[in-house]
Parts: C-alpha cells; sequence; structure tokens
C-alpha cells in the first residue's frame, strides 16, 4: 500500500466561469443554523484554539471545531440530514422551512397530515446514526444499510437510536446502490448525502445542513478576534462536507477566500483523481476502499459538491492511514495548556496533514505553494469523536499505524 502522502495543485479554477454557491451563501446557510437552533439539544460545538502547537510548528494560529460534542451524537453528520429531512416535511407539507421548526414539525396537527414516513440511507456510521436519531425524534421511522466490515458498534448505536439497520456485503457506492433501489420497491424516501443524476435537491439540503458548523466556526473565530482564517483544512468522503465548509467560505469572502486544502484517504481518493484527471468531470474510484478513515470511504464523488470545490479549491491531497492516526494521537496528547481533543480517524487526518506538512523537508515545496508561515491562521474540522472506541484505542494506546515518511 501506497504509503506516501500525494497532492497536486487544483488548475481548473477559472474565476469568470464558476457555478453558482448562492445556495450555500449566508442567508440559506441561516436557515439550517435555525432549524438546528430549534432542537431542545442544541448548543455549538467548541472551537478550540491550539495556541502551543501553532507556536509549535511556526504558524500564528490553529483553530480546531469539535463535533464529538454534536446533539450527544460524537459527529456532525446530524446536522445534514436533519435538515434534510425537515426540508423533505415541509415540502410535503406545502411550506418553508424557515416557517417550521422542531416543536412544530412534531405537534398532533402536523403529524397526522404527514403520517407515516420513512427514511433510508447508506452509512458508515455517523451519518446513519444522524439520520435515525432525527426519525426517532420527529417521531417516523428509518431504515440504514451499511458497507461490507463496518463497526459493530456503530451499527449498535444506530439501532440504539430506533432504526431498522444492517451491515451488507457491499462496498460503500454499492450499498447507495441497494438502498435506492429497496427505496423505490418499497415507498421509502432516501436521505443520501451524495448526489446522482435526478437525485439532486436532498444531497443540496444536506450540503446546507452542514453549513451550521460553518457559520458557527466564523462566528467563534471572529469572538476570537481572528476576522477570518488564512487556510481551512478539510477532509473529503464523497465532498459534501468539504463542499458546504468550502462554498460557505467562498460566498462570504469571494475572492478573499481563504486557501481551502481537500483531504481524502489514498484509498477512496476520487476527488484528488478527478483533478488530477484536469477535465472538469468527477471521476470514480473502485474496489473495497478498505481504510481506518471509514467516513471518508466512499469512491463517487457527489456531483453537486464536486462541482464546487472545482471550482473553488485550492489543492487537493491523498493521504495513507498513518496520517490520519498521527492526528488523532496528536489531538488526545496535546502540548501544554492546549485542550485535549479525541477526534476519530475520520476527524483527525487534517491535524496530522498539517503537522507533517510543516516538519517534513518532503514536503516543503507543499508547504511553500501554500504559504504556511508565521502568518498562516488555519481552521480545521474535527468532524467526529471516538464514533468507535475499540478502533481509537487501538490507534491511540496500541499505535496502530504508525508513522511512515
Amino acid at each position: 500500500m501506497e504509503q506516501s502522502i500525494k497532492w497536486t495543485i487544483n488548475q481548473m479554477v477559472k474565476e469568470k466561469e464558476k457555478v453558482s454557491i448562492d445556495f450555500l451563501n449566508q442567508e440559506e446557510i441561516q436557515k439550517a443554523r435555525c432549524f438546528h437552533a430549534s432542537f431542545p439539544e442544541y448548543s455549538p460545538t467548541p472551537l478550540c484554539s491550539l495556541e502551543k502547537l501553532a507556536k509549535h510548528l511556526g504558524v500564528a494560529g490553529i483553530y480546531v471545531k469539535d463535533e464529538s460534542f454534536r446533539f450527544g451524537l460524537n459527529a456532525f453528520k446530524v446536522l445534514g440530514g436533519s435538515f434534510a429531512m425537515a426540508n423533505y416535511l415541509a415540502e410535503q407539507l406545502g411550506q418553508e422551512i424557515s416557517q417550521l421548526n422542531y416543536e412544530t414539525l412534531v405537534s398532533v396537527e402536523i403529524r397526522n397530515q404527514l403520517g407515516d414516513i420513512t427514511f433510508a440511507t447508506t452509512t458508515d456510521g455517523n451519518h446513519g446514526r444522524g439520520v435515525a436519531w432525527t426519525a426517532n425524534r420527529l417521531k417516523q421511522k428509518s431504515v440504514v444499510y451499511m458497507p461490507k466490515g463496518s463497526s459493530i458498534i456503530r451499527l449498535n448505536n444506530i439501532k440504539a437510536e430506533g432504526a431498522e439497520a444492517y451491515i451488507t456485503e457491499f462496498n460503500y457506492d454499492d450499498a447507495v446502490r441497494m438502498t435506492s433501489e429497496n427505496a423505490k420497491k418499497f415507498g421509502w424516501v432516501v436521505v443520501q448525502d451524495t448526489a446522482w443524476e435526478g437525485y439532486e435537491k436532498i444531497p443540496a439540503w444536506i450540503m446546507q445542513g452542514y453549513g451550521t458548523m460553518a457559520v458557527e466556526a466564523l462566528e467563534q473565530l471572529q469572538a476570537m478576534k481572528v476576522y477570518k482564517p488564512t487556510h481551512i483544512f478539510i477532509q473529503a468522503g464523497v465532498g459534501s462536507l468539504a463542499g458546504a465548509v468550502q462554498g460557505y467560505f467562498a460566498s462570504v469572502f469571494g475572492e478573499e477566500r481563504p486557501k481551502t486544502i481537500i483531504v481524502e484517504s489514498n484509498q477512496a481518493d476520487c476527488l484528488y483523481q478527478s483533478v488530477l484527471a484536469n477535465d472538469g468531470q468527477p471521476h470514480i474510484v473502485t474496489g473495497d476502499l478498505f481504510t481506518i478513515m471509514a467516513g471518508l470511504a466512499c469512491g463517487e464523488p457527489n456531483t453537486i459538491s464536486w462541482n464546487v470545490l472545482r471550482d473553488y479549491s485550492d489543492m487537493f491531497v491523498s493521504c495513507p492511514d498513518w496520517v490520519a492516526a498521527k492526528g488523532m494521537r496528536m489531538l488526545a496528547n496535546p502540548l501544554k495548556e492546549d485542550s485535549r481533543l479525541i477526534s476519530g480517524e475520520s476527524g483527525a487526518v487534517t491535524a496530522g496533514l498539517l503537522a507533517t506538512i510543516m516538519t517534513s523537508d518532503k514536503l516543503k515545496e507543499m508547504k511553500n505553494k501554500l504559504g504556511l508561515d508565521e502568518n498562516a491562521r488555519i481552521l480545521l474540522f474535527s468532524t467526529e469523536g471516538d464514533t468507535d472506541p475499540e478502533k481509537y484505542r487501538s490507534v491511540v494506546w496500541d499505535g496502530e499505524c504508525p508513522v511512515i515518511e
């Protein structure tokens, strides 16, 4: 297995021909934020300033959004699924999402209008748990399918939220196709954070839902007297999260947007491979997609987010598992006075990458291309906590996936 970090500058950015990101602008994202805030469990997740680590690596600031606190679910994914499901219900009711909140949606009157609905999805764990949690809160049903090799702990967490849930014999992308086929057969509503021809509305709503995390982060940065980050490192599976973060910050700051670095597992680097192809089209990575970064093990890009990332991102990086493991250990064992973060495999890869760029002679060109210097203020998103505690301990305690440079 290739153990080196691979990267490429995005050569496809053309300022005058970019896809519209109006659906990720401040007004649209605030609708999602307002809906999320209507849940009794809502509060903004912490943004941790790792001052000692920043000094150690020679940058002005490192800020990590800690999504392990999100709605008590240990991951950010619920933001997307919940907003998409609420929008679907609003559409069924003939109303705008801005007219509805959690309390209204669970009222007897609205429930009688809606009847029973079953939401279905494919997941590595976090997205499915968020869909199951939301369906439970909205007094509806959910069915969740997981790709082969999925964690039993994550499966049981999904079942604990009231869903029917199964581990399949398919990889992620084939499991998505199976979910779509079953939904047509049984009349379910698919809530998937990837898009394909004819299935764009719900993935776009999911991206808007993820925007709640981005708007919180910017508000928290500005409360720290940081007007904007100079760089954002954001991880990607199908690219929905990355596209949402990229689109929101590009909408707010225009051509003065932060430099954005898209980070993938080298076992599922469909966006990186798409940029290498340099033909403007999304490309698929096939196979079993085995990586400890389960949340990023997706071989087919979300076509909506691909357009955003193609037109607005600066660099794409393909990382072996040891980069994520390094990030997990770093965040769990901080330099004195920095906050400790419990960050899972998919949540920590950007921290591991940043530290490696700043300290490895092999990546000096990458560091210089990005302008990562003493003036850099870098925003990271730790998108999950220890959602698989056994895997987390295997990496952080037992040294699974040691650094290989």
